[in-house]
């Protein structure tokens, strides 16, 4: 065992923290992604900054929280100056790649107003997040009547299955994310409905997407050479459409979906932007028995996919030594409610949605006495950044990282830590549930949890408090119960004293403002002095007597 030299970052998108058997999912058995766990620390509560992917990528790429970087949801950009991992890493000579989804969106009219070129240096990694770019793939290429809903959108792995003959205009959908009807074999079964779930996709196994980005992560390990490096390798899966390759979408059935946790009463007494999105077409379609019984099969079978090519990726560091010097760091962006809570996708606050699943496998040998064990200590998906930094050997940054580093717990050491994590939510753009908000920038929700309480604040509208200790399942909505009026309080409290935290400053350390305290008084001039007796002569010895010469004559 020595220092980790390089960094494997992997992300998987829309996976549950309990979808894996280390998690204790009763039938989904995950043994590679297990035995990552059991040589690090499992992390048992991991929550992300916001439960929808572009803000929560933000948020994990920059170390910051979404009140601080703005890029409050998808294809709301992130704004020019953020900097990012990349940014820090290559400040102590370690480099920063992608092979994958960073679901990114780059704000060009700020490249423009500075003058950045996007064919530049600079200006690819501004567009990209701060990441050197191997492969980018956001793994998105739906098409409608009124185009693509993301036109570059997986155009390399269109490109790569055309190469391996699945031809037509758009093959992520037609061969990858596809199945056949059973009446006419030309005829397209798409993933996009539901009930199409348990189809195999046309694609190959190997041909598909998850073992594709697998094979692009290996190929730019193969030829990284001596430079230490993190990698950034972000999967689309099990993200929808949900629909898996042969063998993958037979290996599970009805029977191994676990109880759907929901009550009527949520329902009955739902807030009103919980009510919308239950009332929304995602959230009654996974209310329906049928469609939990088609989609969630087809998931499991996608995260079994997943565990495969871990084991893949795994045999391969360990053949060519990368296994010992290399940290591996697993985890997702957010949840899938998949029917829980009356609700399918994310969005929201409950656990199923906003807690992810992470585990770190540190290869040094501080890390030794950590192997396999779990921590429940409260850790945000911003702590990432300032994690990888200190593996680079870089100086903290707390001034611009609102994480904190993980390394501690990793080594066995107990730091003072966080006492509530936060969350938030941007749903603005939402038509039906924007109609709630008297505006844009009011349309915000708040959470702020700790290891017994989760509260949400509504810009506008009532609050939210659970007990996770009584009520793990988040069914009972504490906001008007007499007894719990003080913890609604603090949690107030709390939020408030989030929310003045000093998190724009990001020009200047505490260090460099306390050295400003000791600038030397002779710069200059001194304010506040009546008479210039009040001084000795060389603190004024410029503003006493005739105008000096001027030195250019």
């Amino acid at each position: 065992m020595i220092k980790a030299k390089n960094i494997l970052f992997i992300m998987f998108d829309q996976l549950r923290w309990d979808y894996l058997s280390c998690a204790g999912h009763p039938h989904l058995h995950t043994p590679h992604i297990d035995a990552l766990a059991a040589e690090g620390v499992r992390f048992s509560r991991a929550y992300v900054q916001s439960p929808v992917c572009g803000a929560s990528r933000m948020s994990f790429y920059t170390g910051r929280y979404v009140h601080s970087h703005g890029a409050t949801w998808n294809r709301v950009p992130l704004k020019v100056g953020e900097r990012t991992m990349g940014d820090h890493l290559r400040s102590t000579g370690m480099d920063c790649w992608l092979v994958g989804k960073t679901h990114m969106k780059a704000d060009y009219e700020g490249m423009a107003l500075l003058g950045i070129d996007r064919e530049s240096e600079i200006g690819m990694r501004v567009e990209q997040c701060g990441f050197d770019v191997w492969e980018r793939d956001d793994g998105m290429r739906p098409e409608g009547p009124d185009g693509l809903y993301d036109e570059n959108g997986t155009e390399r792995y269109n490109a790569y299955l055309r190469e391996k003959g699945y031809r037509s205009a758009n093959p992520w959908h037609d061969f990858a994310n596809s199945g056949r009807d059973d009446a006419d074999p030309e005829e397209m079964a798409s993933g996009w409905f539901l009930k199409n779930a348990r189809k195999a996709a046309v694609v190959e196994n190997d041909d598909s997407e998850t073992p594709y980005m697998t094979s692009r992560a290996i190929e730019f390990m193969e030829q990284s050479g001596n430079n230490p490096w993190c990698l950034h390798l972000s999967y689309i899966k099990p993200h929808w459409p949900y629909i898996a390759p042969a063998p993958y979408n037979d290996m599970y059935r009805p029977e191994h979906v676990i109880p759907v946790a929901r009550h009527n009463r949520e329902r009955d007494e739902a807030h009103p932007v919980y009510k919308a999105f239950m009332d929304g077409r995602i959230g009654k379609a996974f209310s329906r028995d049928e469609v939990r019984e088609a989609v969630i099969p087809a998931y499991m079978g996608l995260i079994k996919q997943c565990d495969d090519q871990m084991g893949r990726l795994f045999a391969w560091l360990k053949e060519t030594g990368r296994w010992d010097d290399t940290m591996i760091v697993l985890t997702s962006d957010h949840g899938d409610y998949l029917g829980d809570h009356w609700m399918g996708e994310k969005d929201l606050f409950h656990e199923p949605s906003v807690k992810i699943p992470l585990i770190i496998r540190d290869p040094s040998a501080q890390a030794d006495a950590t192997r396999g064990t779990v921590c429940e200590a409260l850790v945000e998906g911003i702590d990432l950044a300032p994690t990888f930094l200190e593996v680079a050997g870089g100086e903290a940054k707390p001034h611009i990282l609102e994480g904190r580093s993980l390394m501690p717990w990793l080594h066995g050491q107990t730091p003072e830590w966080r006492d509530y994590v936060v969350s938030e939510y941007d749903y603005g753009t939402n038509p039906a549930v924007a109609k709630l908000a008297e505006n844009p920038s009011s349309a915000r929700l708040f959470m702020i949890a700790d290891e017994r309480w989760k509260f949400v604040h509504a810009e506008g509208m009532r609050c939210q408090l659970f007990d996770m200790q009584s009520d793990p399942f988040e069914y009972e909505d504490l906001w008007k119960s007499p007894e719990h009026q003080s913890i609604i309080t603090l949690m107030y409290e709390r939020l408030a004293v989030w929310g003045r935290r000093l998190s724009q400053r990001t020009t200047r350390s505490d260090a460099q403002i306390i050295a400003e305290r000791e600038r030397s008084p002779t710069r200059g001039i001194t304010l506040g002095i009546y008479d210039e007796s009040e001084l000795p002569l060389p603190f004024t010895q410029f503003y006493r007597g005739k105008p000096r010469p001027d030195p250019t004559d």
